[in-house]
């Protein structure tokens, strides 16, 4: 399936295949032409048959006109790489090659080399010099080589190098697509959370994106004057009507709304939904509705909704609106999520941004609000927990942007999963829909009412909790957890569920542990989560998460993730091979944001 939609526009960065050569002629470079060639070839085919992009479509690779055996050749590569929206570029050879003058230069592209292991031509001494041309250059790029050595003229590409090729280029297309796009900050700073004070610096200089921004009044502009597609609207109200199903209301009696009432917060918070999707990516529609302005929208790849307090207190909250866009499916259909990060917490917004891009799913936006210890669950439930919730629990919940697609209700392989939207079937839609509530909003926290999503996340997903937070002096920082989430004996979940908001969606989620820094118990996960919210991404994508930051230079300050799947640039073993977590501030902070 693939999604022709209108914010898919402007296209997809492009990976650049440069078959590099030893340039020597009269027989040296003849003997290598094909066989190089084959290698760039090769990856490009597992690239695209591998990696798609969020519209559903395969990644599109670029291989340069020639091998490339020195300057010219190497310049004629960038140029067409440039003109064919290159974002990173891969370098591949199975023999030795002149570092220097083969070379990628390019200071915004992420890049790699594969250097063949093979002992009839020396590729590996090529990647090695190469890679110390990168980093003597301040150029740092990551180093491919596979672990077996193969017979001259093979091109099979070993599992080994399999995996490193599609981490890079997954990671590096997830920052070459965000460059030049924007976040849309609609309001300001929500209850003094710091990760909606928008900093314009972080965005520009480490992601290489714009910063937009309306204010909350933009809404009631819209809602009162009509800008949105009333065809759509009617469409939208009619599936909310026949689809979501509202649960009960939850608030005192003497302060429940009126039928009426409620009508019209349905009403508003399905036109909300629009509104926001349109301030994000412009809609055709709204030129043939006298509101060419308004039609272009903001070039918006994540977005955030300030709501509380000034919106929330007078006007139906931002729920329904968050959790819907962030859904891989609505009334048109099934179709990629949109990022819409809950109370603007850009920070968050980001972090929901590389999980989608990392995994073409959904994502869940949770407070991490609670740990549960197995004595603290004993004491309330009268449970012992038992199996990977032993050693306790983190209770991730929030009102907001938790995706309808976090109930589990898909499945792989019998398993619950979140999926791509071009693998979601009609059923599983289904079953979500049926797994979701709509519970009329807290008055206490909403004033103005609305709904809020309430689900139970299904166990047994593998999960990965992340944060990005921003330190002053040092920058940003990223922190990652894998984990499962995990079931709960029905009368357990109830009653600690009770004991916060039971309006909202409830994700139960245990770290794996490893016994050493944050990862020495689930307590110690909680004590130093860095803020008050996470992303939970379906799968264990911590790795793909650590090579996306360190192209970027976000170090990463706590993870999980196996050492053997930990790959990062070559320079960063010159800061140091042992204490790795350390290395890899020192590196960042030597080479600098990628576009400052």
């Amino acid at each position: 399936m693939i999604e022709n939609d209108y914010r898919w526009r402007d296209g997809f960065p492009k990976i650049g295949i440069r078959p590099t050569i030893d340039g020597r002629r009269k027989g040296v470079r003849e003997s290598l032409e094909d066989q190089t060639m084959n290698l760039a070839k090769s990856v490009a085919k597992l690239l695209s048959d591998s990696l798609r992009y969020p519209n559903g479509e395969p990644v599109e690779c670029v291989i340069a006109d020639t091998c490339i055996g020195g300057v010219a050749e190497a310049a004629a590569a960038a140029k067409k790489f440039k003109n064919s929206e290159v974002g990173l570029t891969i370098t591949v050879t199975p023999c030795w090659c002149y570092g220097t003058e083969t070379m990628d230069t390019d200071p915004t592209l992420p890049k790699a080399v594969w250097g063949f292991n093979g002992t009839g031509r020396p590729g590996a001494v090529y990647l090695a010099a190469v890679l110390s041309a990168h980093a003597q250059k301040g150029l740092p790029a990551f180093g491919i080589y596979g672990e077996d050595v193969q017979d001259e003229g093979d091109s099979v590409i070993p599992d080994d190098v399999q995996e490193k090729l599609l981490r890079f280029a997954g990671s590096g297309l997830s920052a070459a697509y965000i460059r030049g796009k924007s976040y849309l900050s609609m309001g300001s700073v929500s209850m003094g959370i710091a990760g909606s004070i928008v900093n314009d610096s972080f965005f520009q200089e480490y992601l290489g994106m714009r910063n937009e921004y309306v204010d909350m009044s933009e809404f009631t502009r819209r809602l009162e004057e009509g800008i949105y597609d009333p065809e759509e609207y009617e469409a939208a109200l009619k599936w909310v009507k026949e689809s979501c199903k509202e649960g009960k209301d939850n608030n005192p009696e003497h302060l429940q709304s009126s039928r009426e009432r409620k009508d019209l917060e349905w009403e508003t918070v399905v036109k909300m939904t629009l509104i926001t999707r349109d301030l994000m990516i412009g809609n055709p529609r709204l030129v043939e509705l006298g509101f060419a302005e308004e039609a272009q929208g903001h070039g918006a790849v994540a977005s955030g909704f300030q709501g509380q307090r000034q919106w929330t207190d007078h006007s139906p909250n931002g729920d329904f609106l968050e959790t819907m866009l962030n859904s891989s499916f609505d009334w048109n259909g099934k179709r990629s999520p949109y990022i819409v990060a809950t109370e603007n917490d850009s920070l968050n917004g980001v972090n929901m941004l590389f999980g989608y891009l990392l995994t073409n799913t959904a994502q869940i936006f949770a407070d991490v609000r609670t740990y549960w210890s197995p004595a603290s669950v004993e004491r309330v439930t009268g449970y012992k927990l038992e199996g990977k919730a032993e050693g306790g629990i983190l209770h991730l919940i929030n009102s907001g942007s938790a995706a309808l697609d976090g109930t589990g209700e898909q499945e792989r392989d019998g398993k619950p999963a979140m999926k791509p939207f071009w693998e979601i079937t009609d059923e599983e839609v289904e079953r979500t829909l049926k797994a979701s509530q709509w519970r009329p909003a807290s008055l206490e926290y909403f004033r103005g009412g609305g709904y809020s999503t309430d689900y139970l996340t299904r166990g047994g997903m593998p999960m990965t909790m992340s944060r990005l937070n921003l330190v002053k002096g040092l920058g940003p920082v990223l922190q990652i957890a894998e984990g499962y989430s995990v079931d709960l004996p029905e009368h357990v979940h109830d009653t600690l569920d009770q004991r916060t908001d039971p309006t909202w969606p409830t994700t139960w989620f245990v770290p794996n542990l490893t016994g050493t820094g944050a990862f020495t118990s689930v307590y110690e996960v909680m004590n130093n989560w860095g803020a008050n919210h996470g992303v939970i991404s379906y799968g264990h994508i911590g790795a793909d998460l650590i090579t996306l930051a360190s192209i970027l230079r976000i170090p990463v300050n706590m993870h999980n993730v196996p050492a053997d799947k930990v790959f990062r640039p070559r320079a960063w073993g010159m800061f140091g091979t042992e204490h790795l977590e350390s290395a890899d501030f020192r590196a960042c902070q030597n080479f600098g944001p990628l576009y400052k």
